[in-house]
């Protein structure tokens, strides 16, 4: 009986835990995404940055925006010499990607980065 129990309660642990990690991982992505937030950061001067693929980015951007994938957002504002404290405003499709890439970029000591969310929604509130 003492084997069937503890069978039972690794699994639990292991849903319980993962459901926290989801929890924890999907609000740290909806932390941002405040178009008119995005809006005004990106108004005073803040770097532009469509880390969806060059396909999507050649489909439509926003304008100023540069285009760096997400998975070489820190690789590619490094080899454009981007200060760390530079304010940016990253976006994608839809805000995932762009919440990953402004994940990298605080883990590499980047301090004013800003998840603006999805293309169309910035698009859609452009002044």
């Amino acid at each position: 009986m003492n084997i069937i129990n503890k069978a039972f309660k690794a699994p639990s642990y292991f849903i319980v835990t993962l459901l926290l990690l989801l929890s924890i991982s999907q609000s740290s992505l909806a932390a941002d995404k405040n178009p008119q937030t995005a809006w005004s950061k990106i108004d005073a001067g803040a770097l532009v940055v469509d880390v969806r693929t060059a396909q999507e980015f050649a489909s439509g951007h926003l304008d100023n925006a540069i285009n760096i994938p997400f998975e070489a957002i820190a690789e590619g504002l490094n080899k454009l010499n981007v200060d760390k404290e530079r304010e940016i405003v990253l976006y994608c499709r839809s805000g995932r990607r762009s919440g990953i890439a402004n994940d990298t970029l605080i883990e590499k000591g980047y301090t004013n980065t800003y998840n603006g969310g999805g293309y169309k929604i910035l698009n859609n509130h452009k002044k």
